[in-house]
């Protein structure tokens, strides 16, 4: 059998803590190296793409959130090449090596491409999360939406020994540091986890409730009350998921999720000014309407069976139902007749996903170490935007229904050279029917004559993978990711008359490749992890600012991005690790369509270069900490060779630590230790009067978790 660990899979494990003895077989007995079937789409695939791919698992999981519940801060702490986090409900700016990553939940999609708005990082509370899987770079394995790379988050299990059961309780409290009256939250969360016999079953509940953020000069945090926010508002979750073997080699199980976060609508926005450095704040006082939410439902149904005409059978099937309220903001003469000059209104995303994932794998094909997977995949996405006060649609139901097959192989040349290959055709049917625009407009309601545009993509992949010896190993490859534009964008804002769905250019699909070669050497005491990426779109997706309506439009141009990726550790002794990561990137787009890129993506599009360091530390069995800092470096951003906006770096510390008590584990946090002051990246470079925000300052948290 080939040699395991081949990929570039330690990103997170470059930065994983030693292991300290506790109670908890599932946070000990994980692979960090091997990616999940409903990641890659292939059983033991640890060897299943030559990418770079990052494995979060629930020991680090827990350290991270000891000192932020924000999934996207620890994606960020974790991933240089990941933005650095708006600290917000909305992701929107938030991207993966410069393009918009896929959002999954045990493998199925929660991203909204249809009505791109931001909320797709927030569909499940982090304590019903096992780990998380992240593949760096575009592919289309699992369809749709992955332009930036894949973030699978993975659900609790039941525990493996049959006859065993678990409980766990999480109390949890974070505050502003020095304390402020409005400044602090808490937790709670319930776990129940039982195996006996054929049926398992692992189900929860939480609750939270943040208050109001503050940054480092002891300011009150604008919130964001239109587009949303984490802070002055409250979530709770409820999950279920039951397993069932039929035999040894056939299961079935049913996963059930609700969640829902409401922001609580006690604050309002007091705008700053980029121009003078002023931040916005925030004030106390409400809008009109509800605060901002998420609400997310879900069932999914999944069946292996490990023998199916002598392979590995794996299907899924899916519903998603997803609402996204936004805050309500101030329309003016909305209706264009001076009924009201001051009409307020709000919308709401809403989103219903159908779909089901089919595939077939089976090795040792033909006397050979070749392994074929064959897999068909159907998706319906429904997806509009309502005005809940005009009951009126402002993005009208737009639906997008695919069906792709694709076929993967992996073939083992020798002991020590692996090549993998594939195809996904992607066939899309868009459907719009005739609809008219709103009247606050300009120009006025405009009727639009729908259509079904139709298309179908090719998308390649190809690979290898090269051991040197059982630590050194090199790879390289080339995949594409398929995307579309930001379709409600581009349909609600239409001005001219006389259009048709079916002639708008900016409906065209996004394909983005990604092209990398990397290196990875692990011998037990050193971890090294190199890579280098190119990635182009002959027709990509650019979010730009329009001065006259504060808004984003989506334009359609040649883009070019080129980085790299680098992460060292060392390990001193079984109880210190140290460890440094660095990416850097570079983004430009064609601005004058002569198809040459000639500027600078702005940072709502790509990152900042940035680089990260830790300290883990284990002092005893019963006491270990970890320190980690960030650094965002300055970036310019020019258009055609004229410097247009720029961001200044900033440098965040974190410090976590782990006790083992007589009952129950006490993890402590504090989160930008140093108290940086520093506004945040997004700020500095998408500057807006409302969202010219700092980060957060010194933030204290406090976890006490049992297992029982």
């Amino acid at each position: 059998m080939p040699p395991r660990h081949l990929l570039a899979s330690a990103l997170l494990a470059v930065l994983a803590a030693p292991a300290v003895a506790q109670a908890d077989e599932d946070a000990t007995d994980l692979d960090r190296v091997t990616v999940s079937a409903s990641t890659s789409r292939l059983p033991d695939s640890e060897a299943a793409l030559p990418n770079t791919i990052t494995v979060i698992d629930q020991a680090q999981l827990r350290q991270q959130l000891a000192v932020t519940q924000d999934i996207s801060q620890v994606l960020a702490n974790l991933i240089p090449s990941f933005s650095p986090s708006r600290q917000k409900l909305t992701n929107g700016g938030e991207t993966l090596r410069g393009r918009k990553p896929l959002y999954l939940v045990d493998g199925v999609p929660q991203s909204t491409p249809l009505r791109e708005g931001g909320r797709d990082g927030h569909t499940l509370d982090p304590a019903m999360i096992e780990r998380i899987e992240v593949i760096h770079g575009a592919n289309a394995m699992q369809g749709l939406g992955a332009s930036g790379g894949i973030i699978n988050i993975i659900t609790k299990r039941a525990p493996r020994e049959d006859g065993a059961s678990f409980q766990e309780v999480t109390l949890g409290a974070s505050t502003a540091l020095p304390s402020q009256s409005d400044g602090s939250g808490y937790r709670a969360s319930y776990l129940f986890g039982t195996r006996q016999g054929a049926f398992d079953f692992v189900g929860g509940a939480s609750y939270a409730s943040e208050g109001l953020y503050y940054d480092g000069n002891g300011d009150a945090i604008a919130v964001n009350d239109i587009q949303g926010d984490l802070m002055d508002a409250r979530s709770h979750n409820l999950f279920a998921k039951l397993g069932w073997a039929l035999d040894e080699e056939r299961r079935l199980q049913l996963t059930l999720n609700r969640y829902e976060l409401q922001g609580n609508n006690d604050y309002i926005t007091v705008n700053g000014n980029p121009a003078t450095g002023q931040l916005a704040t925030s004030a106390r006082g409400s809008r009109e309407g509800e605060g901002a939410r998420n609400r997310s439902t879900s069932a999914v149904l999944d069946y292996t069976d490990k023998s199916l005409a002598g392979g590995y059978f794996q299907a899924q099937l899916y519903w998603v139902d997803f609402n996204g309220l936004y805050g309500a903001s101030d329309w003016g003469d909305f209706w264009r007749d001076g009924r009201d000059l001051n009409w307020w209104d709000q919308s709401q995303n809403v989103s219903e996903k159908l779909g089901g994932k089919f595939s077939w794998s089976r090795d040792n094909l033909f006397d050979q170490r070749l392994r074929v997977t064959l897999g068909l995949d159907w998706a319906r996405d429904k997806t509009y935007q309502e005005l809940v006060v005009a009951r009126m649609n402002w993005v009208p139901e737009t639906q997008y229904e695919s069906w792709s097959p694709f076929v993967q192989a992996q073939w083992w040349i020798s002991d020590k050279f692996m090549l993998t290959g594939g195809l996904r055709y992607e066939r899309g049917k868009l459907s719009v029917d005739d609809f008219t625009t709103i009247p606050a407009n300009a120009g006025g309601s405009r009727f639009v004559q729908g259509g079904s545009p139709k298309t179908s993509e090719t998308l390649p992949n190809f690979g290898a993978v090269y051991e040197l010896s059982d630590a050194l190993k090199f790879y390289a490859s080339y995949s594409e990711g398929y995307t579309v534009a930001d379709i409600g964008r581009v349909l609600r804002g239409i001005t001219a008359p006389n259009q048709r769905v079916d002639n708008l250019v900016d409906l065209s699909p996004v394909v983005s490749d990604n092209r990398e070669i990397g290196v990875d050497y692990d011998d037990g005491r050193w971890l090294l992890h190199l890579a280098a990426y190119w990635s182009d779109s002959d027709l990509g997706s650019r979010l730009a600012f329009d001065t006259a309506t504060q808004s984003y439009n989506v334009v359609r141009e040649r883009t070019e991005i080129r980085g790299i990726e680098g992460n060292v550790a060392f390990q001193f002794s079984d109880a210190t690790r140290v460890g440094l990561g660095y990416a850097g990137a570079k983004g430009r787009y064609d601005s004058n369509g002569d198809d040459r890129v000639d500027s600078d993506l702005p940072g709502i599009n790509i990152s900042p270069d940035r680089v990260t360091a830790f300290w883990d530390q284990t002092w005893s069995e019963r006491i270990s900490t970890r320190l980690q800092g960030s650094r965002s470096l300055d970036r310019d951003f020019d258009l055609r060779g004229a410097q247009v906006a720029s961001a200044d770096g900033y440098t965040t510390v974190d410090l976590q630590a782990r006790f083992a008590l007589p009952v129950g584990t006490l993890n402590l946090g504090i989160e930008n230790l140093l108290d940086e002051q520093y506004v945040t990246y997004y700020s500095q470079s998408t500057p807006r009067a409302d969202t010219y925000v700092a980060g957060r300052g010194r933030v204290f948290s406090a976890n006490w978790t049992h297992r029982f």
